[in-house]
């Protein structure tokens, strides 16, 4: 049973999937079922979590076919914190949109698509094979394109063609680089490739290749110059949908930069260089871009831009230092931004409007809930001693150490725009004094909204506001797992040896 129990979290999501479309036509049933199975499933990612960090690395060789022949998952450490984050924010989202999603979008199959997204989220995760991986991308593009054009509207159909167009193009670089690669190695299994790649004589075509890939995963990371489906798309679909993307879709790209080019591409001087570069536009465009937005959805789509080149920037200056930074920023930054877009569903529903201008006085008339909504967005800003603060630190550190001083004043902007924006959002929405009373006309506000309704939208914003007030005031339990990561993927041969020993009659 232990064996196999990291294909668990990938078989739970499928159960819940299939199951919650046999309750097709009963809505209630299917919010509680969710939630319920969300429950356990992160109870599952826990016991995967501590089973990993007891024993080391678990393997599930699929048919039984030894590596690298075989499909192979792998457990290590990084892959099983992204899979218990994935838990923790499907949960959350699941309980949030039992009170902000109207039944009308509900009733298209909402959740059973949100549980093949996690499901695909969690594959892409725990594979051992690149072409798994490539599959498994192609499940969360299905998903959440369903999940971006959930009610029809206009807008959203926009959108989704812009999302689904940029990701297929995407997908369309990643297969070509598999297929390149494939030629060149004769194997897709990722520690196989680890060894091959490293002895292939024509380098000049392993940089093409890898070249393909950062292109690849760039895209689906939404790093620049290659986001611009993201502001486009992330802030049409309905709050608990922005919130599972705006926390975990860009991170699965980093995830596969991070796993490919310490793995299998590690230390290749063109590839550093073109990461390092895009991390610093990557952080200044995205800040610019949230700094010039009256949309809030939009302010917090452009931040997750500018979010994703501080771990950019920690993977490109290839330290242990910088990698930790990263890797702490990405923790950080999945709790964070899922809590901010239903942050921003919630100040939607207190005043019936995203634009900035028409928004104002919510600290006089919800001073607990305000509190409540400072926590995520100050914790985005990295006040210290907030979860945002300590990875930056590290970053900076890092990137001081390897005389990166184009990086330290990159990371230092992303920083301060940051803050400006966020001062902006705080200043705009629960400072001044309202413009306008009727933003929208027959909308329901949230003091109107049943108390279950209400609880709904609260308690999981409640939640991740804890999580990541532990991830801030216990960061050094967070650093001690953050540095075993770091030094597990710099130091990747027991990863190597781990996977093939099977083969290898270890």
């Amino acid at each position: 049973m232990m064996q196999h129990l990291l294909i668990y979290p990938i078989i739970f999501q499928l159960f819940l999937a299939v199951a919650l479309m046999f309750m097709w036509s009963r809505l209630q049933w299917q919010r509680w079922f969710s939630i319920l199975g969300s429950g356990a499933n992160l109870i599952v990612a826990i016991v995967l979590f501590v089973a990993v960090w007891k024993n080391g690395i678990q393997l599930s060789q699929a048919g039984n076919w030894s590596a690298p022949f075989g499909i192979t998952f792998v457990a290590d450490t990084f892959a099983v914190v992204l899979v218990l984050l994935t838990s923790i924010s499907g949960l959350a989202v699941s309980v949030f949109a039992t009170g902000s999603m109207h039944p009308s979008r509900m009733k298209f199959g909402f959740y059973p698509i949100l549980h093949f997204l996690l499901m695909g989220l969690n594959g892409a995760f725990l594979t051992g094979d690149l072409f798994n991986l490539y599959v498994w991308f192609e499940v969360i593009i299905i998903s959440s394109f369903v999940l971006l054009t959930l009610g029809g509207e206009k807008n959203q159909l926009e959108g989704a063609v812009k999302y689904f167009t940029l990701n297929m193009l995407a997908s369309v670089v990643f297969l070509t680089a598999i297929g390149v690669l494939y030629g060149l190695a004769g194997t897709l299994n990722m520690a196989d490739l680890a060894q091959h790649v490293a002895a292939i004589e024509n380098r000049g075509l392993v940089a093409v290749c890898a070249l393909f890939f950062m292109v690849g995963f760039g895209i689906k990371s939404a790093v620049f110059p290659l986001y611009f489906w993201l502001p486009a798309s992330y802030h049409t679909p309905p709050d608990a949908v922005s919130a599972i993307f705006g926390g975990l879709l860009t991170k699965v790209g980093v995830y596969a930069l991070i796993r490919v080019f310490t793995l299998i591409f590690p230390g290749d001087e063109f590839i550093t260089t073109t990461l390092y570069i895009m991390a610093i536009l990557t952080l200044l465009s995205g800040g610019m871009g949230a700094l010039i937005q009256n949309n809030l959805r939009k302010v917090f789509s452009y931040l997750i831009i500018c979010h994703i080149g501080f771990m950019l920037a920690g993977l490109s200056m290839h330290s242990h230092v910088a990698l930790t930074g990263a890797l702490f920023y990405m923790i950080h930054d999945i709790m964070v931004k899922t809590n901010l877009f239903m942050t921003g569903g919630l100040i939607y529903k207190l005043s019936g409007t995203n634009s900035l201008r028409k928004m104002g006085g919510l600290y006089d008339k919800h001073p607990y809930l305000s509190f409540l909504m400072a926590i995520p967005l100050f914790s985005l800003v990295g006040v210290p001693p907030l979860s945002g603060f300590w990875p930056k630190f590290s970053l900076i550190k890092g990137a001081f150490a390897g005389e990166h001083f184009a990086m330290v004043f990159a990371l230092l902007a992303g920083s301060f725009l940051t803050l400006f924006v966020i001062a902006k959002v705080w200043l705009e929405v629960f400072w001044k004094n309202k413009a306008d009373e009727d933003c929208k006309p027959h909308f329901v506000f949230f003091d109107k909204l049943k108390k279950q309704q209400k609880t709904m939208y609260v308690v999981p914003i409640v939640f991740l506001s804890l999580i990541s007030l532990y991830i801030g005031f216990g960061a050094e339990h967070i650093q001690v797992l953050v540095e075993r990561i770091a030094s597990e993927l710099l130091n990747n041969q027991h990863y190597i040896e781990s996977v093939l020993k099977q083969n290898n009659g270890v």
